[in-house]
């Protein structure tokens, strides 16, 4: 158990640390070591005592040559010391920055290797030995992965690794505020260029006989060097706007100075980001994009623990089409297209055919499926383009999203998009539409598409709310539920929406209700924690899961008076994970300890190119989320009906 204030550390899985900025980025730098650079847990120590003049100091982590009893780790054994501070702390500072760590490393004979870094800002240097026979350190791009050389010249495919953890949200936090702070450029403008960049390596990943995104540290100290390295990654953007004509303009071009964009290479270069794992690159890419793109159209992203889950509870599989009509930056989209390819691929491994038939099926249903049946549409051109980016980060589907006003006459809709002719034929719909007052929907020709875009009057004897022939101004939210009974196949097309909870209960929005329950099978509602969208917004929603009724349902209830009983899932989200603040809320016990469970992560190593999997056994706290076992209830009280 964790008392609070405390975290565990990684390397013992005993000693209790206290929870600092300062020891959230010590952690992360631990977890790295051992699951992306492979460090065994034995040769890594934490809070090392070294003898530095006259006086003691602790250094933050040191590795040790692999194989040396815990007697033998001594200072002169020390191979590499990593030194890490929290955001506050520069590394131009005199008393804690870059000087220190290789202070540090001087009083130490035989260190070879050092890091500093706060999270936002890395440094990494080697020391060689100049012609006087002295030590002279050199700044090189990474450390070295376990059992490599500190050789500081262009990396090989089977150098580099996968992201594990936070490294990789580091990574892209430090590149993008280091073209903010020293191109001169917005934050916004900032994020476009670093997103190029990406699109850069990941091409060179896939295409690429030897790596080409890649800068030297010698190449970084003068104008030729730098621009070669401006060369090689000129050639690759190239390749990449031929590749995807739909996300960049062939006239676009890489804006950053040559020394900006070394630097951004070299804080992406030795990761595999086809390689890493989609959750950690799903994070990292949101956040990044979050902070950069929210707009001022009722537009708060849906945290990754209510996508899954509301991905999980319609379940679907590579045959059904998938569409989110608001599709913001994709995480809808990606979490279904998780979900449905790892399912494709369970089902197939476990057909009985051969290896090589395994392969051809997978390789064909997964293409299928990118191609024709996951569809995201979204009004902000900006979302759309970084959603495809997100998408080909992650297993592509890029060409299933289209910029367009889902609200708009379907005639009104661009020609490819007219062409998937998605009115009444969705199998599932998973969004979170823009919803708020401040952005009303006052358009007649949009209005009248909808009976919810009619003002609706009670009729206190009759009990009912009654349609008008005029037009009202609307809040999108309530128009989207109608566009999404729209879009449904009748009878079997399914919705998950997350509604502000005044649909569902203020006394106004009764038609709403009303229009619902007519037109749809409500399967569950699930009550989503106060802090669900915060820092975002405080606003109080609900998961509604609805089912379009056949034609003939409707009429035949309409003809009896009354709408049929059934059941209705309902469950309270009382755990959602993190605080009002966006800080992750682990589980505690009754003493108020955070409680630890020993987990295995199966993390995908690159190394020698064989993609295999090593499995790392950790004692982590457990995230404080009952976001999973809704979505598990849900499914067994499917089962039950």
């Amino acid at each position: 158990m964790v008392p609070p204030g405390k975290v565990l550390d990684f390397i013992d899985g005993v000693t209790l640390r206290q929870d600092t900025p300062e020891e959230y980025v010590r952690q992360e730098i631990l977890k790295s070591l051992v699951r992306e650079y492979g460090y065994d847990k034995a040769d890594i120590r934490v809070e090392f005592p070294i003898k530095f003049g006259s006086r003691r100091v602790r250094v933050d982590i040191v590795v040790f040559p692999p194989g040396l009893r815990a007697s033998e780790q001594t200072q002169s054994a020390a191979w590499l010391i990593i030194e890490c501070k929290n955001a506050k702390v520069k590394p131009s500072m005199k008393k804690d920055g870059v000087e220190q760590m290789l202070s540090y490393m001087a009083a130490c004979p035989n260190v070879e290797v050092g890091m500093w870094t706060n999270g936002e800002d890395m440094a990494s240097f080697a020391f060689e030995v100049d012609a006087s026979g002295k030590r002279v350190e050199v700044e090189i791009p990474d450390i070295p992965h376990s059992g490599d050389t500190t050789e500081a010249g262009t990396p090989r495919f089977d150098q580099l690794r996968p992201a594990a953890s936070d490294s990789l949200l580091f990574a892209f936090r430090r590149a993008h505020s280091y073209i903010a702070g020293n191109q001169g450029m917005q934050k916004p403008e900032a994020f476009w260029e670093l997103l190029k960049l990406i699109f850069c390596k990941i091409q060179d990943e896939r295409d690429s006989a030897s790596p080409q995104f890649y800068a030297t540290p010698k190449e970084r100290q003068n104008m030729t060097g730098l621009m070669r390295c401006a060369s090689r990654i000129g050639k690759l953007f190239e390749a990449v706007t031929k590749q995807y004509p739909q996300i960049f303009k062939a006239s676009e071009q890489i804006e950053l100075e040559p020394k900006v964009l070394a630097y951004i290479v070299t804080q992406l270069q030795m990761f595999s980001l086809l390689e890493s794992d989609v959750d950690v690159k799903g994070k990292a890419y949101e956040e990044i994009v979050g902070s950069n793109l929210r707009g001022d159209r009722g537009e708060f992203f849906t945290p990754r623990n209510v996508c899954n889950m509301m991905v999980d509870m319609l379940d679907p599989g590579d045959k059904d089409l998938i569409l989110d009509p608001a599709c913001g930056t994709g995480g809808f989209l990606i979490a279904a297209m998780n979900h449905v390819l790892a399912s494709v691929k369970q089902q197939v491994r476990e057909s009985g055919r051969s290896k090589q038939l395994q392969d051809e099926t997978l390789r064909d249903r997964k293409k299928y499926f990118l191609e024709n049946n996951l569809v995201g549409l979204d009004f902000n051109p900006n979302l759309v383009r970084a959603t495809k980016m997100n998408m080909v980060m992650n297993n592509d589907g890029s060409g299933g999203l289209f910029q367009a006003n889902s609200l708009d006459n379907p005639t009104k809709w661009t020609e490819d998009l007219r062409q998937r002719d998605l009115i009444g034929s969705v199998d599932v719909i998973l969004t979170n539409p823009p919803f708020g007052s401040k952005i009303p929907i006052d358009d007649p020709t949009i209005l009248e598409q909808f009976d919810l875009g009619h003002h609706w009057e009670y009729d206190d004897e009759h009990d009912v709310w009654m349609k008008t022939t005029k037009t009202s101004s609307r809040p999108p939210e309530i128009l989207f539920i109608e566009r999404c009974i729209q879009f449904l196949k009748p009878g079997t097309g399914r919705a998950a929406v997350v509604l502000p909870d005044g649909i569902l209960g203020s006394p106004g929005l009764g038609f709403v209700r009303q229009w619902i329950l007519t037109y749809a099978t409500v399967l569950a509602s699930v009550d989503l924690h106060p802090d669900t969208f915060q820092p975002g917004t405080s606003v109080q929603t609900s998961v509604l899961v609805l089912q379009r009724k056949t034609e003939r349902q409707v009429r035949e209830e309409i003809a009896a008076g009354r709408i049929n009983d059934y059941d209705i899932f309902m469950a309270i989200c009382d755990h959602i994970g993190h605080d009002k603040r966006g800080n992750a809320i682990f589980m505690r016990d009754d003493q108020g300890f955070e409680i630890v469970q020993e987990t295995k992560d199966a993390v995908t190593t690159a190394v020698d190119g064989d993609g295999e999997e090593k499995t790392h056994l950790a004692k982590e706290r457990v995230v404080d989320d009952n976001t999973q076992q809704i979505a598990e209830e849900f499914r067994a009280w499917l089962r039950t009906l």
